[in-house]
């Protein structure tokens, strides 16, 4: 029976708390003061990398490191207050807590922004040590194991970037991704880390779930995860537009909201609530338009199979989203601009059937 997790290494931004609109500020601010054009939040998701000096070696190699902190932690500091916990870190480090886990952190941030976040989320309480000022981390995990005592094969490192992957696999210990950071899926993947999930809370369970192995054991995968009925909506609002929301789940790209039926809950049921979950939109008119099959669907960031319900609805008042956690962004676009965008392909396929059948109907009325 393999190792049991017993040390848990953890990042810090985009892993514990959530400081990407502050870093994303004060790099624009850099780049700015280096006379370099500013970049959209997409465009630097897909160029920040650690060492953040591979990061500035490409596109302000001319300026110095000591003027380049200057000016980045200048203006972090000003937008310092928007740096929040990320959902279920408080719980998952109570979890470690409770279950004697041994915590440490080893991070870049600089100490006096880690202080100053501890001082709101009062993580470094549940920290047997951090590790902070690291500028690449490949280079502190073995002093960090021989420090502290921890055998590699009972340690885990939990990251969101492929930097932590590639700490984790140089120090021999294991390794999993979280989608609440910086990198992308599709990034993360590349790094190929033992394990990736969508947040703590998933890590959390599985943890459970396992006696804190990191995998399960080889046993009859299919048998033990039957396909998943799921429900899902293309939602119309007053206007004519329909929403879609991007999620770090379908490697960012756009979809519509749903999830998983409940034990004993009729699948329109289902619909309103996970839509109210995750738009917080009331809906009406709810209609049945297709069922798909989406297997081992490498849009999807875990292997899965799910029974696709999908259906038309309208809002029910005022068109105004509010997000959980499970959604980075959302637009309302009309039917023939969402056709246009980055889709996944379940959504794709619904978009397309709608599409259609609008055509249908308006052939036949001449309308």
């Amino acid at each position: 029976m393999p190792p049991v997790i017993r040390n848990i290494i953890f990042d810090w931004s985009g892993t514990l708390v959530d400081d990407l609109p502050a870093v994303f500020k004060a790099s624009n601010f850099v780049l700015t003061q280096a006379g370099r054009p500013e970049m959209s939040l997409e465009e630097f998701r897909a160029e920040f990398s650690l060492p953040f000096t591979t990061f500035y070696d490409r596109h302000t190699p001319d300026i110095p490191m000591p003027q380049l902190e200057n000016w980045f932690h200048t203006s972090f500091r000003q937008a310092q207050d928007s740096v929040c916990e990320l959902p279920y870190a408080r719980d998952f480090l109570v979890f470690c807590r409770a279950r004697k886990i041994r915590t440490f952190l080893l991070s870049t941030v600089h100490r006096d922004h880690f202080e100053a976040q501890c001082r709101v989320t009062g993580f470094d309480a549940y920290l047997d040590r951090p590790y902070t000022d690291v500028w690449d981390k490949r280079e502190k995990i073995h002093e960090i194991l021989e420090e502290n005592q921890l055998r590699a094969d009972e340690t885990l490192f939990i990251g969101d970037m492929q930097h932590d992957i590639d700490t984790a696999r140089h120090g021999g210990i294991h390794s999993c991704a979280v989608l609440t950071g910086y990198n992308t899926l599709e990034q993360l993947r590349a790094a190929q880390p033992d394990l990736i999930v969508e947040h703590l809370g998933e890590l959390r369970r599985l943890l459970q779930e396992h006696d804190f192995n990191l995998k399960p054991a080889a046993t009859d995968f299919e048998e033990n995860h039957p396909p998943l009925a799921t429900v899902g909506a293309l939602i119309f609002n007053g206007a004519g537009g329909v929403l879609m929301i991007r999620t770090h789940k379908w490697s960012n790209l756009w979809g519509i909201p749903g999830g998983k039926i409940k034990w004993g809950e009729t699948s329109e049921n289902a619909l309103r609530r996970e839509i109210k979950e995750e738009t917080s939109l009331d809906v009406t008119e709810i209609e049945f338009v297709l069922v798909q099959d989406c297997i081992h669907s490498p849009e999807f960031y875990r292997d899965a199979h799910f029974v696709l319900l999908n259906y038309t609805c309208r809002c029910a008042g005022q068109s105004s989203v509010k997000l959980n956690d499970e959604a980075r962004e959302f637009r309302w676009v009309t039917l023939a601009e969402a056709a246009k965008m980055k889709l996944n392909m379940p959504t794709r396929v619904l978009i397309n059937a709608v599409t259609e059948r609008r055509e249908t109907k308006a052939t036949r009325t001449g309308k």
